[in-house]
């Protein structure tokens, strides 16, 4: 595993430009009231696929942005492997992406925000890495890192905010009805 601060600064600027692209990914998502995570895959400089947490909208556990980067991404080579593609994500990936990276044989994983609750490329454990599995991506972390935080932190605040104020709400409500 890499850490951003130790990419030389071509490289750099080349994964924050991507990590730029999935950050405006995960603003698509959260006007739709999902959870702000945005993923893209990019192979020879070209974006393949790009998707973004569909989760609530779809009514479906895996409608993860990784998940639906990779399905688009595999229909756009016409093929099941992914060598030669970095996969950039906002987020950390959790066990079922990372799973599904290793079995989709992405090169590379590069990332914004570490996941301490469920990431899998490091913090809780690191999945990608694991040399028991046939294939390991190399994993670079931190790119982009405070702006994908803050979004993150942002969106679960006001989500929380939110919640809070119809429970007022709702406690009002009960409170006139007697």
């Amino acid at each position: 595993m890499m850490d951003a601060s130790q990419l030389a600064p071509t490289d750099l600027a080349q994964h924050e430009y991507w990590m730029q692209q999935a950050l405006e990914l995960a603003d698509q998502a959260q006007a739709l009231g999902e959870v702000p995570i945005g993923a893209l895959l990019v192979k020879d400089g070209v974006l393949l696929a790009s998707a973004y947490n569909l989760r609530e909208v779809n009514h479906q556990a895996t409608a993860h942005a990784e998940l639906l980067a990779i399905e688009a991404a595999n229909q756009a080579l016409g093929a099941w492997r992914l060598e030669g593609c970095t996969l950039y994500v906002t987020l950390e990936p959790c066990p079922m992406c990372a799973g599904a990276l290793v079995l989709s044989r992405v090169d590379q994983v590069v990332y914004g925000a570490s996941d301490p609750k469920g990431g899998c490329a490091g913090s809780l454990m690191n999945l990608l890495e694991d040399s028991r599995f046939n294939h390991q991506p190399q994993v670079i972390r931190g790119v982009l890192e405070a702006q994908c935080s803050d979004k993150l932190k942002n969106f679960f605040q006001g989500l929380r905010k939110r919640n809070k104020l119809r429970k007022e709400q709702a406690k009002q409500a009960d409170g006139q009805a007697d």
